[in-house]
């Protein structure tokens, strides 16, 4: 049950996070008080989240190629997880990694577009 809970909040999250961006997408150029509309990160961020987002892009690639993940988090330092032998946890890490590649990305994505308007 509670696998399922945390499935859950991570899918409503991400639709959170969906919702967020669409509305960012929808404003002018400028919003109501007449100042311009940002993205998610500035220039500065958008690099570090670009990094980030190509070092888990790596990991997930290469978890889903060797079928073992690393442990994320910091109950279980150093421990992988395979998925012959934890099936479980594989797919939660798996699930996890490939969540948050997808909300780096859509950032990334948006915040693109915010600075690209014509």
């Amino acid at each position: 049950m509670l696998t399922a809970i945390y499935y859950l909040l991570m899918l409503l999250l991400g639709f959170a996070w969906y919702r967020f961006g669409q509305n960012l997408l929808r404003k002018g150029y400028r919003d109501e008080r007449g100042e311009r509309t940002e993205g998610f990160v500035g220039p500065v961020g958008f690099l570090v989240t670009a990094v980030l987002g190509c070092c888990l892009l790596f990991a997930l690639l290469r978890a889903l190629l060797r079928a073992e993940v690393p442990c994320i988090g910091k109950a279980c330092t150093g421990q992988v997880y395979t998925l012959a032998a934890n099936a479980g946890e594989y797919w939660a890490n798996m699930f996890f990694l490939a969540w948050v590649v997808l909300a780096l990305g859509y950032a990334m994505y948006v915040t693109l577009k915010v600075w690209f308007r014509a």
